[in-house]
């Protein structure tokens, strides 16, 4: 079985990277490339966006229903407010999503989770797999030290990065306090934007006379790219439901 992927915003750096490896898996091909409407690229062969001058005889669209029309499942990493609008679009399509979109509000989260009630989504602010088990190691951690340790987050990114802090290091934090059975503002987050650091998070776990650090360092987006496509081969075919990387780890072994 083929899956044919629609890649929301196509031409950014997190679209371009999965399309680039799903072009060298057999099993996906490239649905629809849809981008945000007066993008320059749209209405080009999204083979070209990619430096493949043969092209790929799909067109950059701006039009979300359509594009979704063309394949099996939505990668979507744009903006919150474009992710919000296309999960409704998504809907009444049936179509599977796996979202890694980050800054998302409370209420929008909530859209999602009214959206898992008729569709698939894998939502997770970090599609990386070492960041999932990151996410499991720093509860076993917290809930073996206990509150005799200080706890606190670190995380650094680029300078162009929007967000901050990172969705990763909220969900680090909540993570982190639920262990320790505290609000997740309990958990002291901190934030470095800096040159073109990828993602490094860090947990500091301080006690009397030692400290326990567990970092994960990104060291190409590629990483994260290649978390979306394994969560889309796992998503297509699910039943309707809100699954994070977990389910797709789980799934894997």
């Amino acid at each position: 079985m083929t899956i044919k992927l629609v890649i929301s915003g196509c031409c950014g750096r997190m679209g371009r990277s999965i399309a680039s490896l799903a072009l060298q898996d057999s099993v996906f091909a490239i649905g629809a490339a849809l981008e945000a409407a007066g993008h320059e690229a749209v209405g080009r062969d999204f083979g070209t966006v990619l430096g493949r001058p043969s092209g790929l005889g799909v067109k950059v669209s701006d039009d979300a229903k359509a594009a979704l029309g063309q394949g099996d499942v939505l990668i979507e990493f744009t903006t919150p407010d474009v992710t919000a609008a296309h999960v409704q679009v998504a809907q009444p399509l049936r179509r599977p999503m796996v979202i890694g979109t980050t800054g998302l509000s409370d209420a929008q989260r909530d859209s999602l989770q009214a959206a898992a009630k008729a569709i698939p989504i894998v939502f997770s602010p970090n599609m990386s797999l070492g960041v999932n088990v990151l996410f499991e190691l720093a509860r076993t951690a917290a809930t073996r030290l206990g509150l005799g340790f200080d706890v606190e987050v670190v995380e650094s990114h680029h300078r162009h990065k929007k967000d901050a802090p990172s969705g990763t290091a909220k969900r680090l934090a909540e993570v982190l306090a639920a262990a320790r059975k505290q609000s997740a503002d309990a958990v002291p987050v901190h934030a470095v934007r800096a040159g073109d650091i990828v993602g490094d998070h860090t947990v500091i776990l301080a006690g009397p006379s030692e400290r326990l650090e567990l970092t994960h360092r990104a060291q190409s987006r590629e990483v994260f790219a290649q978390g979306a496509l394994r969560a889309a081969r796992f998503i297509v075919g699910q039943k309707p439901g809100l699954y994070d990387m977990s389910h797709v780890l789980e799934a894997g072994k």
